[in-house]
């Protein structure tokens, strides 16, 4: 990976490690335990489907550093739609792209969206560094309540803005740990907590993927009103599997799904 593209990794790290303890803690138990560097699969943000900040505006950012558009998701229950980006370079992480179809909810949950869009500069939203810019608007907790009643991912952007939501352990190129379940008990071990929805394993060899992730941090959260403990980010873990002589580079829209659910508040 050139050192470009090393850079701003790097960046999406610290925006997204500030704001996610235990992923430094994560990462230095498996750097220990495999006696080797932990290779990023892949990150994952989240936007609204505003022409302002969608997926297309996010596109142009991705292709301007060497990424192109290889697979769209649908998520009917979420009401979200997602696409993933993969480099020219094999070895650059996979980013993942999702954003609310705002048009499915309510006219309130609408208006503060709009409102939150409207705040952010257009220069800010043009430039690479978008993608680690977190927010430009205040927060207050009423506000929150309100996204929160219609969707869990509403009231995670509202706080959280561009940040990525999780960074993604290799499996595959972890040495002297060859299982997500052995991942999974490495850290049960040492008393992270773990997504369960659907069980800790998402997917299957017979899917090409295998997924497990923790559950968000909670981080102490000032809004303009009262002071909360409000989920975060996480890290997720993927092992994938040989799909016509090729490890499946493509996500599962039913793990997936399950994984959204790591920033839920219950």
């Amino acid at each position: 990976m050139h050192d470009i593209l090393k850079a701003y990794f790097n960046n999406l790290w610290q925006a997204y490690s500030k704001v996610t303890p235990s992923a430094k803690h994560i990462h230095k138990l498996l750097r220990a335990k495999s006696h080797d560097e932990i290779i990023n699969d892949h990150i994952a943000l989240r936007t609204f489907d505003l022409e302002k900040v969608n997926i297309d505006r996010f596109s142009s950012i991705l292709q301007s550093l060497g990424y192109h558009e290889a697979g769209e998701y649908h998520f009917k229950e979420k009401k979200l739609f997602a696409k993933h980006f993969e480099h020219s370079e094999i070895e650059a992480p996979k980013i993942f792209v999702s954003q609310l179809l705002t048009k499915e909810f309510s006219k309130d949950l609408q208006d503060i969206v709009k409102n939150i869009v409207n705040t952010i500069d257009e220069k800010t939203i043009s430039h690479k560094g978008f993608l680690y810019s977190a927010r430009a608007w205040e927060i207050d907790y009423e506000t929150y309540t309100k996204l929160l009643k219609e969707s869990e991912y509403a009231a995670w952007l509202y706080v959280w803005g561009y940040v990525p939501n999780h960074f993604t352990v290799n499996v595959n190129k972890l040495k002297n740990i060859k299982t997500l379940k052995e991942v999974n008990n490495i850290l049960l071990e040492a008393d992270f907590k773990l997504n369960d929805v659907g069980g800790y394993i998402k997917g299957s060899p017979e899917v090409y993927l295998e997924q497990s992730s923790t559950l968000a941090d909670k981080v102490e959260v000032k809004f303009l009103d009262k002071t909360e403990l409000i989920p975060s980010c996480f890290y997720e873990f993927a092992l994938r599997y040989k799909k016509d002589g090729k490890l499946y580079n493509g996500f599962v829209e039913n793990s997936a799904n399950a994984i959204f659910e790591s920033t839920n508040t219950k």
